[in-house]
């Protein structure tokens, strides 16, 4: 039986990502800070960095006095006092940082192998440059839509507000280099390089025979009777994986406004001549199986052709049973607050009958407040990571990317400089094992 290794730091990831060997991890599934001051944590206000931005200081003060070009990561020039979160001096600074740990992400990386990093859509741009500076393969990117989000807009009248309702975070799918001429050659030697397309298919289920279309004699056209076979056996590989996820309450809206349809029906893969110059043919002189996909014979809404990860109330707070709640008092933002004299949860606000409501945050065990689902890194996880892999995860937040791999079967490393937050993360990771 396999023994999934993990593999837990508290740290800075600057720090201990150069602890790490080369080419030494399969994956890195990230959920880093956006650079946004979110929520005015620090460890996402580069504005209260100054520990950071002090050891920049030094370091560059260092290497200029043994005579070498002082340190690039850009700290100390990027970052001012008072500067004002999104503008373009605090982005490049963003950009910087992004570049710094994205540069210790690819050293660690095998050859071919994947970075997927969440992000922001207004800082999306400087963290996508920092990779692509450090050295990475902007491949595509996955866009994983929510229907939570709350507009953190203010009222300036007559209709008018500063911000539109959060529906989306876009996650970089970047890739390090190949070490071999073609992704097949580093497939076969690293393990690394392609998508795991099957192991993240969309299900569907087909559970009854189609028509089978059949050639007529002496042409390439297909004949419209069909035929049913008792030997038929349902299509259950599942649809392609797409670069769109959904939460579950962002598909309930999808299919609501989609409304139920059939799929139309895909021809059977059949053997044809072909007509086009193949190896020692002469031009529509071969014959070519051609790949035909049966058709998927569902009916549903629009959410079914995505991925959509079912909520889960526990896990956000599973393996905690021994943690005290915590609340972060006056601060509560979204619809994740209640008012503490009733306790009438803010998305049922208009039954608050309090004169004067205090809304604060719900108290919780796992006070992280950008817990993702455990299924949805999983399905991440699986895209790029060959099976019984490593996944490292610079920024282990609460753990869910760790839980996720422990879930799934992989190796894991984890790096988390909150002290709090690192705590959380191992006893939900630990927990998973059980």
């Amino acid at each position: 039986m396999y023994t999934i290794n993990m593999k837990l730091i508290l740290g800075d990831c600057l720090e201990k990502l150069k602890d790490l060997p080369d080419n030494s991890v399969d994956s890195v599934v990230t959920d880093p800070p956006y650079g946004i001051g979110f929520m005015n944590k620090e460890w996402d206000n580069p504005q209260k960095h100054r520990e950071l931005i002090e050891r920049e200081k030094k370091r560059s003060e260092e290497r200029f006095e043994q005579g070498k070009s002082p340190a690039k990561a850009g700290f100390s020039k990027g970052v001012q006092p008072g500067l004002k979160i999104g503008t373009a001096k605090e982005g490049k600074w963003f950009q910087e940082w992004c570049e710094e740990w994205g540069k210790e992400c690819l050293r660690v990386l095998k050859p071919g192998g994947y970075l997927l990093s969440f992000s922001a859509p207004r800082t999306y741009h400087r963290m996508t440059t920092g990779f692509e500076d450090a050295g990475f393969e902007i491949r595509d990117q996955i866009m994983w839509v929510f229907g939570s989000g709350f507009p953190k807009s203010l009222n300036l009248g007559e209709g008018w507000g500063t911000a539109l309702k959060p529906a989306h975070e876009p996650i970089c799918v970047a890739r390090k280099p190949l070490s071999e001429k073609t992704n097949k050659e580093n497939m076969t030697k690293w393990g690394t390089g392609g998508l795991n397309i099957d192991d993240c298919r969309i299900e569907y289920k087909d559970d009854k025979p189609h028509s089978i279309p059949t050639e007529r004699e002496g042409g390439n056209s297909w004949n419209k009777d069909y035929q049913r076979t008792e030997d038929w056996i349902p299509n259950n590989t599942g649809r392609w994986p797409a670069n769109i996820i959904f939460d579950e309450e962002a598909g309930q809206v999808l299919d609501q406004q989609s409304g139920i349809s059939g799929t139309g029906k895909k021809k059977i893969g059949k053997e044809r001549k072909s007509f086009f110059r193949g190896e020692n043919e002469i031009f529509g002189g071969g014959t070519k199986t051609s790949q035909r996909l049966e058709d998927y014979g569902d009916k549903g809404g629009a959410s079914r052709f995505f991925y959509c990860p079912k909520a889960s109330k526990k896990d956000r707070d599973e393996g905690l049973d021994n943690f005290e709640e915590y609340t972060s008092g006056k601060n509560g933002r979204g619809l994740d607050r209640m008012c503490s004299e009733c306790g009438t949860k803010m998305v049922n606000q208009k039954d608050c009958v309090c004169e004067n409501p205090n809304w604060i945050d719900i108290p919780k065990k796992n006070f992280h407040p950008t817990v993702k689902p455990t299924d949805l890194m999983l399905y991440l996880i699986k895209l790029v990571t060959p099976k019984g892999g490593i996944v490292l995860e610079p920024f282990m937040g609460s753990g869910s990317t760790g839980k996720a791999a422990m879930r799934g079967g992989y190796d894991f490393i984890g790096i988390e400089k909150e002290e709090e937050y690192f705590k959380i993360s191992k006893a939900r990771i630990e927990n998973e094992l059980k």
